[in-house]
C-alpha cells in the first residue's frame, strides 16, 4: 500500500482524537446497555451520527473506497480506541473491521455494493461465523476442526452447524459464514438476520464492549446463493489468511489507544493522590510502575509499526502478526494491571473506564488466538527453519 502521507494521516487522526476525547467519551456513562452491559445499538447509531457529522466515520476508508495503509491505519485506530466506545462511534470496531477489510479486498462487485457498502457506510454491523463449540469438539484455535458443513443444491449451497463466541451475532445485518465442503474451507455473504440461524446463547463475558456479544448460534439448512460464496470452494482459510493477520493487528491498535488512556488516569490519580505525607508519584513503588508503563506503550507503538510495514509490503505477515499480538497484548495486559493497581480502590470500580481496559484486554490475550497459540505456531515455524537448515 502507498499510503496518503503523514501530514494527511496525522490530520485524520488528530480530528479522531478530539472527537473521541470531546464527544465520545461523556458517553461512557450513558446507560442504554442490555443485561451484559454492552452498548445497545440505539446507542451505537447515535454515536455514528455524530461522528458522521464530525466527519470521522470509518476514518480508515477514504472516500473513494481506498484503504489507508496498515502504518497509517495504526495511527488512526489507536485514537478511536481512547475510548471503549471509540472503535463503535467511528466504525472502526471488530469485527466490523476486518470484515471490510476483507470484503475491500477479495469482495465481487456485486458483494461489495450488497454487503460491504453498508458496513463502510455506518448502517450495519457484522459477525464473522468461524468459531465452534469447544464441547462439541468444534474448530476454535484450530480451525482445521471445523464441523460446520456446506454442500452445493442446485444454485444454492445449504450450511448445517454450530458456532461460538460469534461477536455481534444478535443484531447484525452481515455475515460471513464458514463452513467446510469436499473441498475444503468455504466462506459465504449472509443477510441477516435468517430464520436458518437461531441464536441460542449469549454469554456473560468478562469484556463488555461489544454490541451483541458474543453468541452461540445454530444453523440448520442455511440456504446461500452460489455466488454469495467467496472465491471457490476450498479457498476458505486462504481468505481467512487475508482478514486475520490485519484484524488481530487492529485489535493491537484500539487496545493500545485505550491502555494509553487508562495510563493518562491513573498518572493524573498518581499526582493528585497523598499518602504517607507526599504525592503517590513519588512513592518509588508507584512511580516506577508508571514508568514501566511508558516502556511497556512504547514497546507496544513500535511493534504495531513493525508488523504493519510488514502488511504493507503486500506479504501476509503470519508469523509477524502472532509475533506483534503475543508482545502487544501482553504489554498492554501489564499496562492495564498496573494502572489499576495504582489506583487502588478506585481502579476496581466503574468510576473511571479503568477497570473496563483491565477486564477487554485481559480478553484480548485470548481473542484472535491465545498467546500459547501463538508461540506454538512460531514454535514450528523455528524448528522447520532448523532443519532447512540443517538437512
Amino acid at each position: 500500500m502507498t499510503g496518503i502521507g503523514a501530514e494527511r494521516t496525522q490530520e485524520i487522526a488528530d480530528r479522531v482524537e478530539r472527537f473521541v476525547r470531546d464527544i465520545v467519551v461523556p458517553f461512557e456513562r450513558d446507560p442504554r446497555r442490555d443485561h451484559h452491559d454492552c452498548p445497545k445499538d440505539e446507542l451505537v447509531t447515535e454515536l455514528r451520527e455524530l461522528a458522521r457529522a464530525a466527519g470521522v466515520l470509518t476514518p480508515h476508508i477514504l472516500p473513494d473506497g481506498s484503504h489507508l495503509s496498515q502504518s497509517e491505519t495504526a495511527i488512526v485506530l489507536a485514537k478511536t480506541g481512547l475510548s471503549p466506545l471509540g472503535p463503535l462511534a467511528c466504525n472502526t470496531a471488530a469485527p466490523d473491521e476486518g470484515n471490510m477489510y476483507l470484503l475491500g479486498k477479495i469482495g465481487s462487485p456485486e458483494i461489495k455494493e450488497h454487503f460491504l457498502k453498508p458496513l463502510v457506510e455506518g448502517r450495519a454491523r457484522s459477525a464473522f461465523f468461524m468459531t465452534e463449540p469447544a464441547d462439541e469438539g468444534g474448530a476454535g484455535s484450530d480451525p482445521s476442526m471445523m464441523t460446520t458443513t456446506c454442500r452445493p443444491d442446485g444454485n444454492q449451497w445449504v450450511v448445517n452447524g454450530r458456532k461460538a463466541f460469534i461477536t455481534g451475532a444478535r443484531g447484525a445485518k452481515v455475515g460471513i459464514v464458514m463452513a467446510k465442503a469436499e473441498e475444503g474451507a468455504c466462506m459465504f455473504l449472509v443477510d441477516l438476520p435468517d430464520p436458518a440461524i437461531t441464536i441460542d446463547h449469549v454469554p456473560n463475558t468478562i469484556d463488555s464492549s461489544m454490541p451483541g456479544g458474543h453468541a452461540v448460534v445454530t444453523i440448520r439448512n442455511l440456504r446461500v446463493p452460489a455466488d454469495q460464496m467467496l472465491g471457490h470452494p476450498g479457498e476458505g482459510f486462504k481468505y481467512a489468511q487475508i482478514r486475520l493477520s490485519p484484524a488481530r493487528l487492529s485489535h493491537c491498535m484500539r487496545w493500545l489507544g485505550a491502555c494509553v488512556r487508562a495510563n493518562e488516569i491513573a498518572t493524573k490519580y498518581a499526582n493528585r493522590r497523598q499518602a504517607f505525607g507526599k504525592t503517590l508519584i513519588d512513592h518509588e513503588g508507584v512511580g516506577f510502575m508508571l514508568a514501566d508503563n511508558l516502556i511497556d506503550l512504547k514497546q507496544a507503538e513500535l511493534m504495531i509499526s513493525w508488523c504493519a510495514s510488514v502488511l504493507d509490503t503486500g506479504s501476509l505477515g503470519t508469523n509477524e502478526s502472532s509475533m506483534a499480538k503475543v508482545a502487544v497484548s501482553e504489554a498492554l495486559m501489564r499496562v492495564a494491571d498496573r494502572c489499576v493497581q495504582v489506583m487502588g480502590g478506585s481502579g476496581v470500580t466503574n468510576e473511571t473506564i479503568v477497570e473496563q481496559v483491565f477486564r477487554e484486554v485481559r480478553a484480548f490475550r485470548i481473542y484472535d488466538g491465545p498467546t500459547e497459540v501463538h508461540k506454538w505456531s512460531l514454535a514450528k515455524k523455528i524448528k522447520r527453519d532448523w532443519q532447512k537448515a540443517n538437512p
